[in-house]
């Protein structure tokens, strides 16, 4: 599962105040849900891009601190995709990158440099 925090001054909630709907209009209808840190998490069985084998998305709580998104993509193996699903994967990718920049304010360049950054930072992670 990754966590994404939002820009400096912006919080989750401002920037996608009905989750489930925005969640649902990108990548298809909620299942159900998954429990992550105390959270539950949307769950998408079905995407409607066939890149996707099953999407997990939402707000991860966290107490006296800014709220961050989850999101774990489950991608089907590019090998078993036939050539009307390839054109899909462009179109999965977009949808990826457009709801994170949505969600986050941040492009996959920030998000980037941001996940550098927070890799730097953490003095129990080794090289």
């Amino acid at each position: 599962m990754k966590e994404y925090k939002m820009r400096r001054g912006e919080y989750l909630e401002e920037r996608i105040p009905d989750m489930e709907s925005t969640v649902e209009e990108y990548f298809g209808p909620i299942a159900g849900t998954e429990e992550y840190k105390g959270s539950d998490l949307f769950v998408i069985a079905e995407p409607d891009n066939p890149v996707f084998e099953r999407i997990v998305v939402g707000t991860v709580e966290y107490s006296g601190k800014k709220d961050k998104l989850g999101v774990e993509f489950y991608e089907r193996d590019p090998t078993e995709l036939g050539p009307d699903e390839l054109e899909a994967a462009a179109d999965a990718v977009d949808a990826k990158n457009d709801f994170l920049l949505e969600a986050t304010g941040r492009d996959a360049k920030a998000r980037r440099d941001s996940l550098k950054r927070s890799v730097e930072d953490d003095p129990d992670h080794d090289l």
